[in-house]
């Protein structure tokens, strides 16, 4: 077989110049397996990367072709360096298969995880301000996904580990996680339902106007004019999901506010869309508006409370979780009571 190129990536966003992932996909592709393959009745006269994506799963299909381009793959002893060549039942051939970040990213990595609760159908589990909560490109390993198999084996056979919604990787806060599929489909269903009540704290720039709860009702799609971020649409001109959430304040200054913000819904980064929509950027959320302010440098969000229904045992459920201590700090440098009601 032909000398595999010292890098192959599956994803363009992670073919980036930096040295240290150079160095990392330079590490991985030492490491190579040659593996022995028949092709099934069931991948009979199909193309060969197809075939390929069905007898190893564990790649993409975009790396496979690449891995074919480059001449690691034989059958019946030939190498075979085009795609969509058709493969016949009963052949027999090898693949030389070298792993890449997202290959390597559903596995068990220790850390410590604060679980606030747990029992036999599911745990609350309190993320940290910079813990990533899926593997993604940038981000294959030290992902909360990574701790939970670590943390219980019967995470690896469900889907995304049990996690059923998220936080930013800079939003601290409660979780809910399934630990079996009954309680993963109906934990899912209650959050389409709207029946799970989850609220967070919020700091803001601006001294707060007007009445001091406020319901904001916009809805969010991916911004026009910038692919990276999400916005307030016109669903009339844009794709977009209607959102609700309720923003109240809990004390103020001229510098900005603390507000709790209960979601009616769950889009993409709807808090921080919603706040700057209205005037009050978060505080560190430069996505948004906001700057960094009062010693904090990340968006200040943390998602403080959540109340729910037991899907199985059907027991009322609420936990709470108190801010991390830079928020804490951040709070008291403006003179911001988040505790007052």
């Amino acid at each position: 077989m032909k000398q595999l190129p010292s890098i192959i990536s599956t994803d363009p966003l992670a073919d980036t110049p930096e040295a240290a992932e150079h160095e990392e996909g330079a590490e991985l592709a030492a490491a190579s397996e040659v593996r022995d393959f028949r092709i099934g009745t069931a991948e009979h006269g199909q193309r060969l990367d197809r075939a390929l994506a069905v007898l190893v799963p564990e790649f993409s299909r975009s790396y496979l072709q690449q891995l074919i381009d480059a001449g690691m793959v034989e059958i019946e002893g030939r190498v075979v360096t085009k795609t969509s060549a058709s493969v016949h039942a009963g052949a027999v051939g090898r693949i030389e298969l070298r792993p890449t970040p997202q290959s390597q990213a559903f596995k068990p990595e220790s850390m410590a995880l604060r679980v606030v609760h747990e029992d036999e159908h599911l745990r609350i589990i309190d993320k940290p301000v910079g813990l990533v909560v899926h593997p993604a490109p940038g981000h294959w390993s030290g992902t909360l996904l990574n701790g939970l198999l670590a943390l219980d084996p019967r995470a690896a056979l469900l889907p995304r580990a049990g996690i059923v919604h998220r936080l930013d990787r800079d939003t601290s806060g409660l979780m809910m996680v399934a630990r079996s599929r009954q309680a993963m489909d109906a934990l899912v269903a209650l959050i389409a339902a709207r029946e799970v009540r989850r609220q967070y704290l919020a700091m803001a720039h601006r001294g707060w106007q007007g009445a001091r709860a406020r319901h904001v009702d916009a809805p969010i799609g991916r911004d026009p004019r910038n692919r990276l971020r999400m916005a307030v649409v016109d669903l009339e001109r844009h794709p977009g999901k209607p959102a609700r959430t309720l923003v109240e304040l809990l004390d103020g200054t001229d510098q900005g506010c603390a507000v709790r913000c209960t979601l009616e819904t769950g889009r993409t980064h709807q808090i921080r869309v919603h706040m700057a929509s209205i005037g009050h950027p978060l505080v560190g959320d430069a996505l948004y508006g906001g700057a960094p302010a009062a010693g904090l440098a990340r968006q200040a969000l943390h998602a403080f409370r959540l109340a729910f229904v037991h899907p199985v045992t059907q027991q009322s459920m609420e936990f709470h979780a108190p801010p991390p201590p830079d928020m804490v700090q951040g709070l008291s440098e403006w003179g911001l009571d988040y505790n007052r009601a």
